[in-house]
């Protein structure tokens, strides 16, 4: 475990996995992300956990990087303080639950890898909305990707998809400033407005309910679409917008 930027192989993906009280399955998802056919470089904050998750990642040594909050600090805190560690020519974000299936990571890393893609997102909604996900949720996931369409002319299905994957060097140049769920927003508007398509794939994606620990909620949907308003007309340098 490190808690500093190291230079080292550079890896065909870093997936960065925050974490925050998720000892029933952080085990599992390590395990499968170890387990993919690709060179991976994975990165798992514990953002301030009060149960075994700590003790959890322990038991991995030096296979993965643990970085460690002592409190709880938010999904987007915990993106942000893993992005300088990355060394994957793809960072892909991955969730310490298991609503997204690790497996499925090489196939949307892919054509970012063939140098064909910068920016790839994974659509949960390419077969319309999943059955078991709540109707606040799905409302909200539908009123997001259309505001993308009208704010930025970008065509979008699923804006707050968890599997969200840059060209490393695209996420480390944002400036990020998120600290809870709008982090999907943001990086969304950001990627637009840098001058990159976003190309989106279909996943397969199992909802978890607030009993079995989902933490965002319908309620923090304001800030979602407060994020993308705010940065419709950011500005990056002249260097790091696509050619």
């Amino acid at each position: 475990m490190t808690e500093s930027p190291v230079p080292g192989t550079t890896a065909a993906v870093t997936v960065i996995v925050p974490a925050l009280n998720e000892a029933n399955t952080i085990g599992e998802v390590v395990d499968r992300l170890l387990a993919l056919p690709i060179n991976a470089q994975i990165i798992v904050v514990n953002d301030g956990s009060t149960d075994a998750t700590p003790d959890i990642l322990a038991q991995y040594g030096d296979r993965i990087t643990v970085l460690h909050n002592d409190r709880p600090t938010g999904k987007g805190s915990a993106i942000r303080k893993a992005v300088p560690y990355a060394t994957g020519t793809v960072t892909i974000i991955q969730d310490a639950d298991l609503e997204y299936a690790p497996e499925q990571i090489p196939n949307l890393i892919q054509p970012i890898l063939d140098g064909n893609e910068s920016v790839v997102y994974g659509s949960r909604f390419h077969r319309g909305l999943p059955k078991d996900m709540a109707l606040p949720n799905k409302i909200v996931n539908v009123l997001l990707a259309l505001s993308v369409r009208t704010l930025f002319r970008a065509p979008m299905t699923d804006e707050a998809t968890c599997y969200k994957a840059f060209r490393t060097e695209i996420l480390q140049k944002m400036e990020l400033e998120c600290k809870r769920f709008e982090f999907c927003p943001e990086v969304t508007a950001k990627a637009l407005r840098m001058g990159y398509r976003i190309v989106e794939r279909p996943i397969e994606y199992t909802p978890r309910t607030k009993a079995a620990g989902k933490k965002i909620r319908w309620t923090d949907a304001p800030e979602a679409f407060v994020t993308l308003f705010k940065y419709r007309k950011w500005s990056p340098t002249s260097t790091d917008k696509h050619p």
